[in-house]
């Protein structure tokens, strides 16, 4: 239970916000606050405030309209001071990450009466390496520089421009270093140049180390309250072990906005990928880089052992690769009834033949005995930074780290692929999905091997749920078909969390209707169908409001396109025609003006818009946004189910479709005052005897069914 001045701190802070704004209390706000602070006063610590035991886990899905950011601030922000714990808020997009820190923060922190300091957090990949940039500026006298970045002197005449004038800015203090702060931003092929990773940057050893962007801005997160993060940013750093960018996950409260989009966010990082073809090449390479570097390096005890020893590995590793490309030609039966495309081949359950699991094997332990090399090669150089060798220049060490530290992310990134390969999924266990891919680069024709976790649950709980002191995970959509099954699978979230569901404060009955007209054709009859919603969008779209038309498939977006005719196509503006935000600022300058606008999109428009008032007074969705399992992972969890003794439909596609309806139709009412009509135009909703589930989960609208 929480101390009663616990509770009077977060009541007061509430008040306090309240009446600086001359607000109401909303009842789902209270009501997600509430719940937020009784889960958190479950926690058992110790005297030191690291958590023993005891519920920790929150799991709210929040209606729009709720003010959820404002509430779980409200609930983590003054329980986080008292416990010496860190609240990250995390979310899927960059636009909810600027309204937190530049929005919702800010005026929490001048109305809440709390004393609170916060910070943007962003990956290494935002910031400028200025040790890369030196060598870019100083090319021609860096003998290392062509190895450093392959391709850097390719485009030598067109960036070296860009390189001097952003080396002028940088040295002025005109700029921070910060991507997004660039005066004039450079395209991501000539960014990518300027940035590093975890393992080439060499920190302390760095001579900008004390000027460093990244270091400079996690010293900032160091010291914040609060930390705005993205899903990318914490797996990012929970991979590496957690508390390398973000702090440690014991002394983390995380928010997890915007939740449902983690488990698919997580997937992302426990991939691995191996090109056969390409990683033979890079091998040759790296022997190159090694005869080089031991040419200019007097290297000395066992760095020169580990020197000596990599091309005899490496050749076993190249024998290994041509036998597993011709092994793959033998194996892999490509072809046009692929389950996806000729380009994909996946092993059934995840199972490859025992040839196979054998010969990854081996290449699993080659991979590692040129890690190890590596690995001595690189606590050399290190050394070497810090004057241990005499006879090695500290500079010249310090141009070839990152060098050795690419070498380390793509032999791991090996390892990794070949260790998934070489073992047996545990009985009972969820296997993983595995598959080859043909690769067609620059005409030179490749094979690579992926694999990937059916599901991120597992690895959730391992490195997250099961190390975090606590967690908040909320979002508009987490209960698919009113249950949270889906998100509990799919995240690995414990039964006992406290899972509540927060009742938006519109009235939807009162402002919005949602109407399924009679047709004569269902979706299953797609040439049909299309022909029938040209003929009813003609009759029904209103040329005079602002509109949004949503399509699960982008083919029977264009054929409407090409088949609507005037007037309505003057009207159109079509997701890829220009950026998302382009389409919008388009899409409300024509309202502005009088006319009417008709959006066309595709999923990412039934997520994430906010078009409130005239901008969005009728929703039309094409047809129930089922997903057909057309990805290896996504097939690999459907077969798991069905040997289960599941229903894949039942238990994926109905609850995943579920989840998109609900977000399709909540691009309607973004505010108390917002009304107006979704239209469903597939009648499988009054058909199939799954249709009442599918409606049963949308707000409660009033209903028109024809």
């Amino acid at each position: 239970m929480l101390e009663e001045s616990h509770k009077e701190a977060i009541q007061q802070a509430y008040r306090a916000y309240l009446g600086a704004k001359s607000l109401r209390p909303r009842l789902g706000q209270r009501q997600m606050i509430g719940t937020i602070a009784r889960t958190f006063g479950e926690i058992e610590q110790d005297s030191e405030h690291n958590r023993i035991g005891g519920r920790h886990l929150c799991v709210i899905e929040a209606g729009t309209g709720t003010g959820k950011t404002v509430a779980y601030l409200l609930a983590t922000l003054p329980l986080a001071k008292v416990w010496k714990k860190q609240v990250v808020v995390s979310t899927a997009t960059v636009a909810l990450q600027e309204q937190i820190t530049q929005k919702d923060l800010p005026d929490l922190k001048a109305n809440g009466g709390m004393q609170f300091s916060y910070a943007l957090a962003k990956g290494r990949g935002r910031y400028l390496c200025p040790s890369k940039l030196e060598r870019l500026t100083g090319a021609t006298s860096d003998p290392t520089l062509a190895l450093f970045e392959q391709d850097a002197l390719s485009n030598k005449d067109a960036e070296g421009e860009d390189w001097q004038n952003l080396m002028q800015i940088w040295s002025s203090g005109q700029w921070n270093g910060d991507k997004d702060n660039l005066p004039n931003p450079l395209p991501d092929s000539s960014w990518s140049k300027l940035t590093t990773d975890h393992q080439q940057c060499t920190r302390h050893r760095c001579q900008f180390f004390s000027q460093c962007p990244f270091y400079r801005a996690r010293q900032e997160l160091e010291d914040a309250d609060c930390i705005v993060a993205n899903h990318d940013l914490v797996l990012a750093d929970l991979s590496l072990g957690g508390g390398v960018i973000l702090p440690a996950p014991a002394k983390t409260i995380y928010v997890f906005d915007e939740g449902h989009h983690l488990p698919d966010k997580a997937l992302g990082h426990f991939t691995f990928a191996m090109a056969v073809r390409s990683t033979d090449r890079w091998l040759k390479q790296l022997n190159k880089n090694m005869a080089s570097m031991a040419a200019q390096l007097r290297l000395t005890g066992d760095m020169v052992k580990a020197v000596e020893q990599i091309p005899s590995e490496v050749r076993t590793l190249e024998q290994g690769l041509l036998y597993l490309n011709e092994l793959i030609g033998s194996t892999v039966t490509w072809g046009d009834d692929s389950e996806y495309s000729s380009n994909v081949y996946r092993f059934a359950e995840g199972r490859v033949p025992e040839e196979l699991r054998g010969l990854c094997d081996q290449l699993r332990q080659g991979w590692g005995a040129l890690q190890s090399l590596v690995d001595k090669l690189s606590r050399g150089i290190q050394q070497a930074m810090g004057g241990e060798y005499p006879d090695i220049s500290a500079k010249e060490a310090e141009a070839w780290f990152p060098i050795i530290g690419q070498m380390l992310a793509r032999i791991q990134e090996a390892r990794a692929l070949c260790t998934s390969y070489s073992e047996h999924d545990a009985e009972g266990a969820v296997p993983l999905a595995r598959w080859a891919e043909k690769l067609d680069y620059q005409d030179i024709l490749d094979t690579n091997l992926c694999s990937s976790p059916i599901l991120a649950a597992e690895r959730l709980r391992q490195v997250l749920w099961n190390r975090c002191f606590g967690a908040v995970i909320c979002s508009a959509t987490l209960t698919a078909l009113n249950r949270f099954d889906r998100i509990m699978m799919r995240a690995g979230l414990p039964s006992d969390a406290a899972y509540e569901r927060v009742q938006s404060p519109f009235n939807h009955g009162d402002a919005a209707e949602l109407w399924v007209p009679l047709l004569r054709n269902e979706p299953t009859r797609a040439q049909e169908h299309t022909a029938e919603l040209v003929e009813w969008l003609r009759q029904n779209l209103n040329l005079h409001e602002g509109s949004l038309v949503l399509f699960s498939s982008r083919r029977q977006m264009e054929e409407v396109l090409e088949k609507i005719g005037k007037p309505w196509a003057d009207l159109i503006l079509a997701q890829g025609t220009y950026s998302k935000q382009e389409v919008l600022r388009l899409h409300r300058e024509n309202l502005d003006e009088g006319r009417g606008s008709i959006l066309f999109g595709l999923a990412s428009f039934a997520e994430g818009i906010d078009l409130p008032g005239k901008y969005l007074t009728h929703v039309i969705i094409a047809k129930i946004p089922f997903a057909v399992p057309d990805s290896p992972v996504e097939a690999g969890l459907a077969e798991w189910i069905e040997k289960r003794g599941g229903n894949p439909f039942m238990e994926i596609s109905m609850p995943d479709a579920s989840i998109r309806l609900v977000q399709a139709a909540g691009r309607l009412l973004r505010s108390e005052q917002d009304t107006g009509r979704i239209t469903l135009l597939d009648r499988r909703v009054v058909s199939k005897r799954y249709g009442k589930a599918l409606l049963d989960s949308l707000p409660p609208f009033r209903r028109r069914i024809d």
